[in-house]
Parts: C-alpha cells; structure tokens; sequence
C-alpha cells in the first residue's frame, strides 16, 4: 500500500502515461493537461475530448505570467485552485457574487445567475481568463460577448458539465478564432475537469 502522498501521484501518472501510451500524438504541452485531467476524473475518454487551440499552453502562461485575472463560474472551482502558485504570480481569482441583488436580477430578467455574474465580470475584467466548468449558459454569455465585441479573453476554458446548452455552448467557442481556449467536447466536464487544467496550467509554467 502507498501512503506518501507525492509517491501516490507519481505512481498514478506512471499508470496513466502506460494506458494513454500512443493514444495521443498532439503537443506534450497538451498531454500533460490531459493526464492531469485523467488523474482528476479517473476518465480516459477525455483523450479524445479535449480540444485545444494553436499554442494554447504558451499563450495561457504568458497571461498568467503578467497577472491576469481568473473568473471562475463556481466558488467551488475557485477554491480548488492552487492558490499558492496563483498567489505568487499575482493572479486575482474573481469568484461569482451570490448576493441578493444578483437573485433578484436573475428572477426579473428570467435568466440564470450564472449570466448575470458573466456579464459582471467582462465589464470589468474583459480581458481576463475565464474557466466554466459548471455552467452552459455563462459560456453561451460569454461567447456572445466575444463576437460582439465586448470581451477579448486572453484564456477561455469552456467543460461545463451535463444535459442541457451543454454541447451548444462548447460548439458555439469552438467556432470562434483568435481567442485561445480549452474545450472538453460533448456532455463530460464539470469544476473537477476545470480545476484539473488550470493547476495543471500553472504546475507547467513554474
């Protein structure tokens, strides 16, 4: 039995490297984000899932190299980000605001909170590096935002998870150019899926 933690995860990726072994001839950047995926979900699929953009990994570490700021979709994402290495690097982490104000926005204009909190966080943030793990709709906000205009994210991350706006949402990113971005394609994603490739971001860039 193991019980070294860092002996547990190096063991874990000597297993995962065997099984994905020829599964993958894309960049080594993007395969260390896959593994970290894999380690994270226990899922193979997500070798063929995810979808990477042209130098992705070099674009996102110069964003976090100049400090840009993170906007997550969920607390929960945000709080399973390695803040020892986002902190060093000076990468403010914006978390969705779940005050009243933005409940009584999202009951009046009929829309879920999670739009409301995009809208908010490209007007003031436009140019940050915004992770969806959870929600379809704040993606599909976000996408609209950037055709028109209004936001020029240096990094998108768009996995959200499950049944609905879900595969639309990732499709409607995939078609958009000049915006770097990660997407794991059809229903699988979620905050786990998320979390997983920003540290794993960030454990490559230092």
């Amino acid at each position: 039995m193991l019980y070294d933690p860092f002996e547990i995860e190096r063991t874990s990726l000597n297993i995962i490297d065997k099984r994905i072994s020829g599964m993958y001839s894309g960049s080594k950047l993007n395969l260390e984000i896959i593994k970290r995926v894999i380690h994270a979900t226990a899922d193979f699929d997500f070798v063929e899932l995810l979808e990477f953009s042209h130098d992705v990994v070099t674009r996102a570490h110069e964003a976090f190299k100049n400090s840009v700021p993170l906007v997550t979709d969920t607390k929960m994402l945000a709080s399973g980000i390695n803040k020892k290495i986002s902190s060093s690097l000076g990468v403010k982490i914006i978390q969705p605001d779940d005050s009243e104000n933005i409940f009584d926005e999202a009951r009046e204009r009929k829309i879920t909170r999670s739009i409301i909190n995009i809208e908010h966080a490209v007007k003031n943030y436009p140019d940050a590096i915004f992770v969806i793990g959870n929600a379809p709709t704040a993606l599909i906000r976000l996408c609209e935002l950037v055709i028109s205009g209004n936001a020029k994210p240096a990094l998108i991350i768009g996995v959200p998870v499950g049944f609905v706006n879900v595969i639309e949402s990732k499709n409607m990113l995939a078609e958009i150019n000049d915006i770097p971005k990660i997407i794991s394609h059809g229903n699988k994603g979620g905050s786990t899926v998320a979390c997983a490739i920003v540290n794993a971001l960030l454990y490559s860039l230092k």
